[in-house]
């Protein structure tokens, strides 16, 4: 029997040998990266928000967020994780038996308050993880996000918080953490390495490449909106150049 979406997934995080995992936002976009041969798929709450005419930070509506990554789940033949920002609100069950009606095998969940930015209390985010871990036993893995140097702490002044919510994270049951816009390779190694579990990192310009975060341990990468931003910069620059009177193709 082969194993479960879930189980495919999780199995793919490997410290050292990271996941590669373009965000898409559309069943398009879901399927360009599955042809790309890329083993799994992510979604961009930020660019599916974009998409569907909503802002970023849950002001999508939870049932159209949902039905995109549904769409994304039927498009591919390969794992779809979905970026449920903080749950919508949504008891941890009732969010598990939604998300799992769409297909997905994963979903991140991030420890701020999407429309404040106020980080949550440890205690209580990493409640909300065990339990989202309790209803979806092992039919999802769960990213768990930390918005410490997001929400503007420095790479040293945020590095014993981050540290100190990452284990409480995997502690609660979460299978991999992301401690998103920590970019210095020096403290990210060092956060790899105290943590004692799987590390999502973020590619973004500034960012080590590939090859650097596999070296320091990362077992997973993603790239948030950056393959949207990209797609709707190069849309933008032929709508230039067709206002403009020059070729649109022209690279």
């Amino acid at each position: 029997m082969p194993p479960s979406p879930a189980a495919a997934l999780r199995a793919l995080h490997r410290p050292g040998d990271p996941l590669l995992l373009p965000n898409a936002w559309d069943a398009a976009s879901a399927r360009a990266v599955a042809a790309a041969g890329f083993p799994a798929v992510a979604t961009s709450s930020a660019a599916v928000a974009e998409t569907l005419g909503h802002g970023d930070g849950e002001a999508t509506p939870v049932g159209e967020m949902l039905a995109a990554v549904a769409r994304m789940v039927s498009a591919v033949a390969v794992p779809v994780t979905a970026d449920l920002e903080r749950g919508y609100g949504l008891r941890p069950t009732e969010l598990v038996d939604r998300l799992q009606a769409t297909g997905a095998a994963g979903l991140n969940l991030e420890d701020s308050d999407p429309r404040t930015g106020a980080l949550h209390d440890v205690t209580e985010q990493a409640d909300l993880l065990a339990a989202v871990r309790a209803a979806a036993g092992p039919e999802l893995v769960l990213n768990a996000r930390i918005d410490v140097f997001l929400r503007g702490a420095g790479p040293e002044d945020g590095f014993d918080e981050a540290v100190l919510r990452a284990r409480r994270y995997l502690a609660a049951g979460a299978d991999c953490v992301y401690p998103i816009f920590l970019t210095d390779p020096t403290v990210l190694g060092r956060f790899v390495a105290a943590v004692g579990g799987p590390v999502n990192a973020l590619l973004r310009p500034g960012a080590p490449p590939v090859t650097e975060l596999a070296r320091l341990g990362v077992a997973r990468i993603s790239l948030g909106a950056g393959v949207y931003a990209a797609t709707r910069a190069r849309a933008g620059a032929m709508l230039t150049a067709l206002r403009d009177g020059t070729d649109p193709f022209a690279s």
